[in-house]
């Protein structure tokens, strides 16, 4: 399998996940690190003063990736 062909597949797995992703998770990206977060329990992102509530933390996942804005 090529490199390009390898890519595809993460990328589509990736949207797969999307489809059946809970409402009661999100994901947030921060100094380079990906976190699985827990929403509040009407739906809300919950985010203290430098964006990250740790109580909320469920679980990371490395996966190289930049939490800056564009």
């Amino acid at each position: 399998m090529s490199k390009e062909q390898e890519e595809l597949k993460a990328i589509n797995t990736l949207k797969r996940l999307a489809k059946r992703w809970p409402k009661t998770l999100w994901l947030f990206s921060g100094n380079g690190t990906l976190y699985v977060m827990r929403t509040g329990k009407n739906g809300e992102r919950i985010q203290d003063a430098c964006g990250l509530d740790r109580n909320s933390i469920v679980d990371t996942i490395d996966i190289p990736n930049d939490g800056g804005d564009w």
